[in-house]
């Protein structure tokens, strides 16, 4: 009894001591001097009054300053804690005396302010009881100053820039050794963003040398590299791992299991590979695990055993594979799990609706598959969980018809139901429509019959809805959807615009391939209230705008391509997106149309009748990445306007096939990636000061280029010379904009290989190709050339080149097709070519090429007219036998002796030399013709019936010979 009064006694002076300490601490009386340094530091900081919550609530009317917003004091009434986050403080403290005279200060917060780059101030070394700093997105920029190493007190230092458009810390000098190794008392360290650079075993080995006690370590994209050293592993009491962001092209290592008290770990786009420790997932003590944007990383998703900790799983875009384990269940704490765009297949184990946590799941692009007969593979329970909130499962193999099932017992929570891309059949269920919480609904590509607007109405908290791309009819009346944001109705069957004219906050409307005829009614620019941000409305049948018409300011993306509309261009005032192609425009294109695009990206114009110039107004629009003028009738003046040189972000230039005569342009932009001059009236040499190094596709075929081509030209080319890491850049070339609302370019460009055009809409990040055919060009291939690595088309036909074909040609290792034929080469076929297996189109003919064809399996493929029109060669497939048997030695054409004795073999060299000269007459004649663009498609036919006489009659000439050898 005693005993239990004397333990009753101790609790009720330990929380006596905690309450009057607490208490005291709130309400200590500020020291005069302590107020004074306050007010002080509130006049030296340069901050927005309006976006203030704190700082400007300081003043002298309360004396107390112990309890202003964002300070803390001791019982002595000394300023022990500084909190002004998001204060939109942008300066002031680099000259800061009154800040750090706080002596006594211990914990220090000016996150998520903005002090323009200004370094991190030296005086930052007078707070020496300072234990917590948080300078994080603050905007600070520069070198880390080495002062920040003397406070060896900090227990909590977080540096963290991730600010855009702000210049980044930098660990340089001092570097991150000298940086830390007074730190020794760290146990939380957050460089986020920080450029560290440093390689695997340097940084891990004084990260684990100099912080023993370190528990979390932040270093998301700090420029670091790998592999992980071994010495981390003796950080045993690490809680928080983040190297998100770096390029440590490494292995997993195994020793990360070994951390008992692990939460965290999060590698997303580390370029991680190799197979991923399946026992790391069985960590008792691990929350949150995210291995994201590792395409060459591998590995299975486990068998749980009970208790598990996991909260959030995120596997999105690796190469995770397998099923999913039944045993999720066991995962009861696990609130989100995302597997987006790996390789896991079979189907969604039923055991998953058992997870009453579950807010997020995320299970697209997958090869998920089984039917549905209601939500079957896709458990029916699952959408009764209580705390789903999100369940997207596009992409993936689901198939059958979905049921209606019951919605009593329905999540009230679930917001977002994307089955989109799937195999789903029959109409979208009514059921759909009674999830009333329902804020995004994706059901694109998939079901088909009809469906009313009117029935979804009843979602009245709607803000997203995808219909497009089904096999749906989709019939409205007047459609009201209060909270509507995005609509896209895309291939839905309609004949006529939806009336969507009561919508007052849609921005994004997609209409495109449906069957709408006529006008498109003034009322569509209403929409909103004027708030439509995006608004496509492309293949359809439209032919004009209904007037009087005005086109919102906030228009951003506008996309009319393929229609039939004639008449003025629109010209939306702020648009970044622009897409006429493929209409019935005529007229020229207005002199002042450039002072109207000045934040434009994206324009084409290509694909109708525009006549006249260029406008020279038309590089106001300084942020111009892709301009696509090609196919239309422009000529005017006749050249390209000087100020492209404005154009300082141009990346895609098309014009080709109008009838616009000037040289080369050399003014344009060293960013440009892609150029396409085909089929106009170009001249002069191919000479420029500038160089582009960032080029990967150039076609100027079909021109009066002339010259030589020069070394210097394609030695600049650096984009098409693969490097090391070729096989990581294999992205899509596309052009971003409007991230915020995901929104891509896809490049799309028209290439000529073997005669036909072909139309390349995604082209991979390390394609290159080079057609310069059909021009005047003369002299030696350069050498050069061979560097350029990445090259898959090479077409240098219908010129004059002389020459040797360079045996550094056998450098192109990815090239799928070369065009040398219609020149006048010489020598023998370098044995290199022999190497390049992955060539399945070649065509040296109609040149003075001689001796024997190369050996090896890719050229046995090739047919005899790869090589007609060379007399002088022989081997297969030319079916001329060679008379020298060594294939080392060199070989010269044949010539006729002095003997007056008839030689057959020489006289049939002689007819075929007669039928091939014949044929290269005739086709430089059809030549000329072809460089006149209305000829162009009769040339071909012509080329292709000659091609075919021309057998025919060397197939005689064989017979004949035969005959006469056999007499």
């Amino acid at each position: 009894m005693a005993l239990s009064l004397l333990s009753h006694f101790f609790l009720i002076c330990i929380l006596s001591k905690f309450c009057i300490t607490n208490f005291t601490r709130a309400y200590s009386q500020c020291l005069e001097d302590q107020k004074s340094l306050l007010l002080e530091l509130k006049n030296e900081l340069i901050f927005e009054l309006s976006a203030s919550r704190k700082l400007v609530k300081w003043n002298n009317q309360t004396e107390n300053c112990c309890t202003w917003d964002g300070v803390e004091c001791d019982n002595a009434g000394h300023v022990i804690s500084l909190h002004l986050v998001e204060e939109a403080i942008s300066g002031g403290i680099e000259n800061s005396s009154s800040l750090f005279s706080f002596t006594y200060l211990e914990k220090l917060n000016l996150a998520l302010n903005n002090f323009n780059s200004t370094q991190i101030p030296k005086g930052i070394q007078n707070l020496k009881y300072l234990s917590h700093m948080n300078l994080s997105n603050a905007g600070f920029g520069g070198q880390v100053p080495f002062e920040l190493s003397l406070m060896k007190r900090l227990v909590s230092l977080d540096i963290s820039s991730v600010f855009p458009g702000i210049q980044p810390l930098k660990v340089e000098n001092p570097n991150l050794k000298l940086l830390l190794q007074n730190l020794t008392g760290l146990k939380e360290l957050y460089l986020d963003g920080v450029d560290i650079s440093a390689q695997g075993k340097e940084w891990c080995q004084v990260i684990s040398s100099s912080l023993p006690d370190l528990k979390d370590l932040s270093l998301r994209w700090c420029k670091l590299s790998g592999p992980l050293d071994f010495s981390l592993s003796q950080l045993r009491s690490l809680s928080v791992i983040r190297l998100d962001g770096n390029n440590l092209s490494t292995t997993v290592p195994k020793f990360f299991a070994n951390f008992s008290n692990l939460t965290t770990l999060s590698l997303g786009g580390c370029s991680l590979e190799g197979f991923f420790p399946g026992m790391i997932f069985r960590i008792p003590t691990l929350e949150n695990l995210d291995l994201s944007n590792n395409e060459l990383l591998s590995g299975s998703i486990p068998e749980f055993p009970q208790g598990s900790s996991l909260k959030t799983v995120v596997l999105s875009y690796t190469n995770f594979s397998g099923s999913l384990p039944d045993s999720l269940s066991n995962l009861s704490m696990l609130s989100k799990i995302d597997l987006t765009n790996s390789k896991f297949f079979g189907p969604i184990p039923s055991t998953l609706a058992n997870l009453t946590e579950l807010v997020y799941v995320d299970l697209s692009l997958n090869s998920f598959i089984g039917l549905i007969p209601p939500f079957y593979i896709i458990p029916q329970s699952l959408l009764s969980l209580p705390s789903l909130q999100k369940l997207m499962l596009s992409n993936n193999q689901f198939s059958g018809k979905v049921e209606e099932f019951s919605t009593l017992h329905y999540s009230s929570g679930l917001y977002e139901l994307d089955l989109s891309s799937n195999r789903l059949e029959g109409p979208i269920p009514e059921s759909f429509f009674k999830l009333e919480s329902l804020t995004i609904l994706l059901l694109s590509y998939n079901f088909n019959g009809t469906v009313h607007l009117e029935k979804i109405q009843r979602l009245r908290n709607l803000t997203k809805l995808e219909l497009s791309y089904n096999n749906l009819s989709v019939s409205s009346s007047s459609s009201v959807f209060p909270q509507l944001s995005w609509l896209s109705l895309a291939s839905c069957n309609l004949y006529n615009f939806p009336d969507l004219r009561n919508q007052s906050i849609l921005s994004f409307l997609d209409l495109s391939n449906n069957q709408i005829t006529g006008e498109i009614p003034s009322w569509i620019w209403e929409i909103g209230n004027g708030a439509l941000v995006q608004l496509n409305l492309s293949c359809n049948f439209l032919v004009d705008l209904q007037k009087p018409y005005q086109i919102p300011k906030n228009i951003a993306v506008l996309d009319l391509h393929s229609n039939q509309l004639r008449g003025e261009l629109l010209l939306p005032p702020q648009a970044v997106y622009v897409d006429y192609s493929s209409n019935k425009f005529e007229k020229p294109i207005p002199l002042d149309f450039g002072y109207n695009v000045s934040f434009f990206v994206f324009l084409s114009l290509a694909n109708n009748s525009l006549t006249g110039a260029i406008p020279l107004s038309l590089c106001n629009a300084g942020y111009l990445q892709v301009l696509d003028l090609s196919f239309n009738n422009l000529s005017g003046v006749g050249k390209l306007p000087l100020s492209l040189e404005k154009c300082k972000s141009l990346e895609v230039m098309n014009v080709g096939n109008n009838n616009i005569v000037d040289s080369f342009p050399c003014m344009l932009s060293p960013s440009l990636r892609v150029l396409v001059l085909r089929s106009n009236r170009f001249h002069g040499e191919l000479r420029c000061l500038k160089s582009w190094p960032n080029l990967q596709i150039v076609d100027i075929a079909y021109n009066n280029f002339s010259g030589h081509l020069y070394p210097e030209s394609f030695s600049s080319w650096r984009a098409m010379m693969l490097n090391d890491d070729a096989e990581l850049r294999r992205n899509h070339l596309r052009f971003k904009f409007l991230p915020l609302n995901n929104f891509f370019f896809q490049d799309e460009v028209t290439l000529t290989i073997k005669g036909l055009e072909l139309k390349l809409v995604k082209i991979l990040g390390d394609f290159a190709s080079v057609d310069f055919s059909c021009n005047n060009f003369q002299g030696e291939i350069p050498d050069a050339i061979g560097a350029l690595s990445s090259l898959y088309l090479l077409n240098l036909s219908y010129n004059t080149l002389t020459g040797l074909i360079p045996k550094s040609f056998g450098n192109l290792t990815q090239l799928g097709s070369l065009d040398l034929s219609m020149n006048q080469l010489t020598g023998v076929i370098p044995m290199e070519l022999a190497g390049l297996t992955f060539l399945s189109v070649l065509n040296l003919s109609y040149n003075k090429l001689f001796g024997q064809i190369p050996n090896g399996p890719q050229f046995q493929t090739f047919p005899s007219a790869s090589f007609e029109g060379n007399t002088g060669l022989c081997g297969f497939p030319a079916n001329i036998s060679c008379s020298i048997t060594d294939e080392n030695e060199d070989v010269s054409p044949p010539k006729l002796g002095h003997e007056m004795e008839i030689e057959w073999d020489y006289i049939s060299a002689a007819l075929g030399y007669v039928v091939g000269l014949g044929s290269i007459i005739w086709l430089l004649l059809c030549c000329q013709s072809v460089r006149q663009k209305y000829f162009e498609h009769v040339d071909q036919v012509l080329v292709k019936i000659f091609y075919r006489q021309d057998r025919k009659q060397r197939r005689g000439g064989r017979v004949l010979r035969n005959q006469v050898r056999r007499q």
